[in-house]
């Protein structure tokens, strides 16, 4: 029990700078250089990436010993799922609601939360059975 509750702590403080890292670079993206917030949304996907799979990797899933490749590779599938999730709903809601784009990402940012625990948990830094 100990040990799923410091990994669920790694996985909220990783997952905050993560979530932080996309919102920001989408607000600042929109801000400074008037990107659509969807276009913007895509590149801060790809920055909070890094940081989650680094944190992830060696924070949170560590006492997993998932081969580096192997975890990248299904970690990054978890992480575009949940992108592609991420982008419609905001998409839908962008048109379909009148609450701010930035209000709207942080709401569907930690919806998808969840379910990359989960996956990362129990597939992509789970070390293959030989």
């Amino acid at each position: 029990m100990k040990k799923i509750l410091g990994q669920v702590a790694w996985f909220v403080m990783v997952g905050c700078a993560a979530a932080a890292t996309h919102w920001l670079v989408v607000v600042a993206t929109v801000s400074a250089l008037g990107t659509p917030p969807l276009m913007a949304n895509v590149a801060g996907w790809l920055v909070a990436f890094v940081v989650s799979f680094a944190g992830h990797y060696t924070l949170t899933f560590r006492h997993q010993k998932a081969p580096l490749l192997q975890a990248l590779r299904r970690f990054f599938m978890v992480s575009a799922a949940g992108f592609a999730i991420n982008e419609v709903a905001y998409a839908w809601l962008l048109h379909a609601t009148r609450i701010r784009y930035d209000i709207l990402l942080a709401l569907i940012l930690l919806g998808i939360a969840v379910m990359t625990f989960f996956l990362g948990r129990f597939w992509a830094f789970r070390q293959r059975r030989t």
